[in-house]
């Protein structure tokens, strides 16, 4: 198959442009386009085998649900058996946006979509690309990350081009996507809304939106294997690079003194008591910085090629000679995550052989980026 690229203009979307895409997708095929998370490979949601050829490209495992991509509310009751009222209010709040939910399906949505569950999550997205294309496809669009199973995201066309290269039909090259993590996946089929994949739409405002929300325990630790996953990105390797990432946590029992990494000093940001408080602090202290320094010393002694995941706060602390990739910085949570796919294929592109990477805040934005890091950390986590 020989897969054709086709560039589209975000602020200028024809239907000309997109005509050919919606009709691959109409007659069982696939095509990969932009949203305001990440890049989706869509296929036709109520078709069994185009469902099929989503897991193929992907290598994706069957028991793994997509997500149902509509383009306007009137879609999604064909595809449900229930609008929850909780469901109802978070639609009215988030939607469009990244935000999926999941409901009680229909008999309309096959088994092949649902993963063999009885929910089915759905998803109204704003990308105005992604809003046209399923428009014009004329059927619900599923539409998991465009990239191989367990690799990181894909935020670019290129990253969708370096995966799926003679695998999908199409590839709508929109630029660089917005947000850089998945959609929040929140399942309303229960009497309390349950968060199953955090996301831009954090746990604070869908509390502040419909009240009490718990979390799925899947958000901060592994699932066991028996268990059959209630939404994308639960159960699996996930947003893994090649390389073993390494992330590096403060442990909150102990102390925040500075200590000395073999590297040299590092400057103690919380000595100056005009930092405390500020958005940009590094919450983890020097002991983080000091233990990645002198495990990377370590590693590059031995020959190895080393990356770093840092915050701009903290990136001219480390030792030259190891890859260092700010992602953002610390006030502005949104910077961390749009660059933290990107940079994890950048490290498998440089082939190094070791990733370190700083922990961030656990709130807001950052329940988000944590739960990413986690599992493509394979949840080895060193605490400090």
């Amino acid at each position: 198959m020989e897969t054709e690229i086709v560039a589209v203009d975000k602020e200028n979307v024809r239907d000309e442009d997109l005509l050919e895409a919606a009709h691959i997708i109409r007659k069982g095929g696939l095509v990969a386009f932009p949203t305001e998370t990440v890049y989706g490979l869509g296929a036709n949601a109520l078709d069994e085998e185009a469902a099929k050829k989503i897991y193929e490209a992907k290598g994706r495992p069957s028991d793994n649900p997509l997500i149902a991509h509509i383009a306007q509310c009137s879609e999604l009751e064909p595809l449900v058996s229930e609008i929850p009222e909780a469901g109802r209010r978070l639609m009215e709040a988030y939607w469009p946006g990244p935000l999926t939910l999941v409901f009680p399906k229909s008999d309309r949505v096959p088994y092949g979509t649902t993963g063999g569950l009885d929910t089915v999550a759905v998803r109204m997205p704003s990308d105005p690309v992604a809003r046209a294309l399923i428009r014009l496809a004329e059927v619900p669009v599923a539409a998991p990350s465009a990239n191989t199973s367990g690799r990181p995201s894909p935020t670019e066309a290129g990253h969708v081009y370096e995966d799926m290269n003679g695998r999908v039909d199409m590839i709508l090259d929109g630029g660089p996507v917005g947000i850089g993590l998945e959609s929040t996946i929140v399942d309303v089929t229960g009497p309390v809304p349950m968060l199953l994949r955090p996301g831009a739409i954090t746990l604070e405002m869908l509390r502040e939106t419909v009240g009490d929300v718990e979390v799925d325990p899947a958000v901060s630790g592994p699932v066991t294997l028996d268990r059959k996953p209630k939404a994308p990105g639960m159960k699996y390797r996930h947003y893994a690079p090649a390389a073993e990432l390494i992330l590096v946590e403060a442990d909150e029992s102990g102390d925040n003194d500075s200590r000395e990494s073999e590297g040299g000093k590092v400057r103690d940001r919380q000595q100056d008591p005009q930092e405390k408080g500020k958005g940009n602090q590094n919450p983890a202290g020097d002991r983080v910085v000091s233990a990645i320094t002198r495990k990377a010393l370590e590693d590059l002694e031995k020959g190895m090629e080393v990356g770093i995941l840092c915050a701009d706060e903290t990136r001219d602390f480390y030792p030259r000679g190891a890859v260092i990739r700010s992602l953002g910085t610390r006030s502005r949570e949104e910077t961390i995550a749009h660059n933290l796919f990107k940079a994890l294929r950048e490290f498998d592109d440089l082939k190094v052989d070791r990733i370190y990477s700083e922990s961030f805040s656990r709130e807001r934005l950052g329940q988000a980026i944590m739960n990413r890091l986690t599992k493509a950390a394979g949840y080895h986590v060193l605490k400090v």
